[in-house]
């Protein structure tokens, strides 16, 4: 692979799936912060902060105490995710095949995979609401594909790009988003909301859940971003940075949501042009169309699984620059086409997704937790990891899978979704438990079966990982 010239001013991204090399991780703390506080820096952030004050009636207080409470907790996790990358210098998802296998972990990164499009095609709703509360006469059906285009070329640029364009959004959003809140707490259509909200147990930890799985959410991507610091900055630095820039920026723009949902519940969005005037419009000109270069972010991480579950599953394929370029085109179409077919249920579909969501994640996130920090202690034959028969790994990890299967068994009595709630729901007063359930479970059914099963094959010996030669078969340098 020819090495980018040191002149040029964006790098084309040519590592993909593979573990970067110490000589090429060009990220700092500060850019990782900037990613983390851009990232979240959405109109899709609003909404789910309006779901508060506007879904679940409770009171501008009592929303911001159950949203920053989800969010530390949440952000927590997604943190000590992120605090491997440095150490390991690979994908998260990839990382997942130490723990359920070659085969078996392509099965996670496709349910990540499902996830990304999810949320992709999700801000691509609420960005074009977010420009047609401004342009009424905007055509829905032109301006989603258009502002899909904007994720889809950054994307396509990788990493680079990325990192520098959050560098200066970060900055430009929360702007808006002080002014914006200033104007709306001088406002007494704001103050001096609904007279039935208040505190409600089941609403409290509904949006306290939501707040846990808007952090858990970029649990299986933290790593795809901390790859890139040098190996030196350390894991503390790279969870701090994840961490601060994570529950900053989501409280921050969350509290927005609940001040809009308070003062229109039906239309957050639209409440900030009727409030604040020229100064709510260009507050939302900003969320729509910065929304669309963010939004680069999920599809990249998305394209990372995809590529993952693709070089696990199919032999004949060779991951190269242009695998990732076609796979960032395919899966940015998909998403797309899911934005513009849900564009008129989005609220509905979107409550929907964020709880099954978290259902999915909590034993994925325990599992890769407790075997990353506990029983591996960080060490992983990384090479291996790109290995057709595993390696020490293997093709199926029956402890990995099978604990998966069992903590999503186990939150299945407690689950509260518009698909579907558990028995256990209603007894509980519907105050959603089961994620608790589910991440307790799976860490201790894990740690259990680890020692039952007596696995000692070696694979918990660290190997040299080999970031400059090409894994047997498969993976080839860009």
């Amino acid at each position: 692979m020819p090495e980018t010239p040191a002149t040029s001013v964006v790098q084309f991204e040519t590592r993909h799936i593979l573990p970067i090399p110490e000589n090429e991780r060009t990220g700092s703390v500060w850019s990782l912060f900037a990613i983390w506080v851009g990232i979240n820096m959405l109109p899709l952030t609003v909404v789910t902060g309006a779901l508060a004050s506007g879904g679940f009636g409770l009171s501008i207080g009592w929303s911001i105490v159950a949203i920053l409470t989800g969010n530390l907790i949440g952000a927590f996790g997604a943190a000590l995710h992120a605090s491997q990358g440095p150490h390991l210098g690979i994908p998260q998802m990839l990382q997942a095949r130490a723990q359920f296998g070659y085969l078996g972990g392509s099965l996670l990164a496709a349910i990540a995979l499902l996830m990304f499009l999810g949320f992709f095609a999700s801000i691509l709703v609420v960005a074009k609401d977010s420009l047609v509360a401004v342009f009424p006469w905007l055509p829905g059906s032109l301006t989603i594909p258009v502002l899909a285009v904007v994720g889809i070329v950054i994307a396509i640029v990788g990493y680079d790009l990325l990192q520098k364009i959050m560098k200066v959004l970060s900055t430009l959003i929360a702007v808006a988003v002080i002014v914006a809140m200033v104007g709306l707490l001088m406002n007494p259509a704001v103050t001096s909301q609904r007279a039935e909200a208040g505190f409600t147990t089941e609403g409290f930890f509904g949006m306290l859940a939501i707040g846990i799985v808007w952090q858990l959410a970029y649990a299986p991507y933290v790593s795809d971003y901390s790859r890139y610091l040098p190996k030196k900055t350390g894991p503390a630095a790279a969870f701090w940075a994840t961490y601060l820039g994570l529950v900053l920026s989501s409280v921050f723009v969350m509290v927005l949501g609940v001040l809009l949902g308070a003062a229109n519940p039906e239309n957050p969005l639209g409440a900030l042009a009727e409030l604040l005037g020229p100064v709510g419009i260009v507050v939302l000109l900003i969320f729509g169309l910065t929304a669309a270069v963010i939004n680069a972010a999920e599809l990249y991480s998305g394209v990372m699984c995809a590529l993952t579950a693709a070089q696990s599953s199919f032999s004949r394929i060779t991951i190269t620059s242009r695998t990732r370029v076609t796979a960032t085109i395919i899966c940015g179409v998909i998403a797309t086409l899911g934005a513009m077919a849900g564009d008129s249920d989005f609220m509905v579909v979107f409550q929907g997704f964020v709880a099954l969501l978290l259902y999915v994640l909590i034993p994925w996130s325990a599992i890769n937790l407790v075997d990353y920090f506990i029983v591996r202690k960080g060490e992983y034959a990384v090479d291996e990891l790109f290995q057709r028969d595993g390696g020490r790994y293997g093709r199926w990890n029956a402890v990995g899978l099978g604990t998966y299967a069992l903590g999503l068994l186990a939150q299945a009595p407690f689950m509260i979704s518009a698909f579907y709630t558990g028995p256990l729901a209603a007894p509980l007063g519907n105050v959603d438990v089961a994620w608790i359930v589910g991440f307790v479970v799976s860490a201790v059914a894990y740690l259990v079966l680890v020692k039952v099963t007596k696995r000692d094959d070696g694979d918990l010996v660290s190997a040299p990982v080999a970031v400059d030669s090409t894994a047997p078969g498969t993976v080839a340098k860009g």
